[in-house]
């Protein structure tokens, strides 16, 4: 079994790496507050807001993993017209994050609103475009994404189902990343699983994987044989599954297999713990792992980021230091996201 001291030894690699982030983006905004009674309108808390703050989401989420990891990295997708797209280019700049093939749309940009009170998530709003991208559009990012895929060493494709990522867009880009010898991630939907034939991994929870071998995977053996059923069907080299409490399990293109037990020694906030997976695991190959040791890495940055409270991400010191790196500079513990106050 690899050490996690030899597992450290790929962090300051990761300087040197440069992925790609394709997919739907979404911006995340919190507002922090406080419950001192329940609404006399219904029975509802009433939260005094003391302060609110905006970071990237959905594939931006995962520019941001990877960045605050120490990679360098570019976005490319879709926001709207309006505040809300303005506010994440601002919020991807502030963070040094290429996003010069982000598109602007006459569509509403993905807003994640959730008001938390006393550590607890009160409420999710949700605001989203239902409508099909224009072709144009999805042309002309397909442009974008073609030009940089060249420049890089990994591609992300991160599909949450918003109209982005496109069996045109697949299409385009699997076949030129692989001529290119890219290494080519996917946290896939249920309804392309096809299409990401030949890519280098997936990274589905226990959910998605099932949806895709068309069964519940409520035991053990049922993991294993959906595990080894998407490696043949997709022809890709592995899929990392994903299973909460349970860890992970890693099917690689002939037959190997690896059961990765979670390392999370606290657990206040699940969300966003996916994207930090995948923007590990990438960041680890495109720095030189193997798929196994990428898996091992992606799962202690897990365990780091669902110890905090929000969306959040990693640092490079803190996961040099929960795997045992002595050189693993201090830094100081917070349970709320990286983000701007306003």
């Amino acid at each position: 079994m690899t050490s996690t001291n030899s597992l450290a030894g790929f962090i300051p690699r990761f300087r040197r790496a440069k992925v790609l982030v394709v997919g739907d983006l979404m911006l995340d905004e919190f507002v922090w507050g406080k419950v001192s009674r329940i609404s006399p309108e219904a029975p509802v808390p009433v939260v005094w807001v003391q302060s609110e703050s905006v970071m990237p989401g959905g594939a931006a989420n995962v520019a941001n993993n990877i960045r605050a990891l120490g990679g360098a990295v570019a976005v490319a997708g879709i926001v709207g017209e309006d505040r809300w797209g303005s506010s994440l280019r601002e919020e991807l700049a502030f963070r040094r994050i290429d996003a010069g093939g982000v598109l602007a749309a006459p569509r509403p940009t993905t807003v994640k609103t959730r008001v938390i009170a006393h550590h607890q998530q009160v409420v999710r709003v949700d605001r989203e475009g239902g409508r099909p991208l224009p072709e144009p559009l999805i042309e002309r990012l397909i442009r974008e994404v073609t030009q940089r895929v060249p420049s890089v060493d990994a591609v992300v494709i991160e599909d949450y189902g918003k109209g982005v990522i496109t069996r045109a867009l697949l299409e385009a880009v699997i076949p030129l990343a692989r001529r290119h010898r890219k290494v080519i991630t996917v946290d896939p939907k249920q309804e392309h699983f096809d299409l990401y034939r030949r890519v280098t991994a997936l990274t589905p929870n226990r959910t998605e994987a099932g949806e895709a071998a068309g069964r519940d995977l409520d035991t053990d053996a049922d993991v294993g044989r959906a595990g080894e059923e998407l490696v043949k069907r997709l022809d890709c080299d592995g899929v990392l599954i994903t299973l909460g409490e349970d860890g992970m399990r890693l099917f690689e293109r002939g037959g190997g297999e690896t059961r990765i037990p979670t390392v999370a020694q606290e657990v206040f906030d699940v969300a966003g713990a996916g994207d930090t997976v995948i923007a590990a695991f990438t960041l680890a190959m495109a720095s030189g792992s193997t798929m196994q040791q990428a898996a091992r890495i992606a799962n202690y940055a897990a365990g780091i980021v669902v110890g905090k409270l929000g969306v959040a991400v990693v640092a490079p010191e803190e996961l040099a230091r929960r795997l045992g790196s002595p050189h693993a500079p201090r830094r100081r513990r917070t349970g709320r996201p990286l983000s701007r106050r306003r």
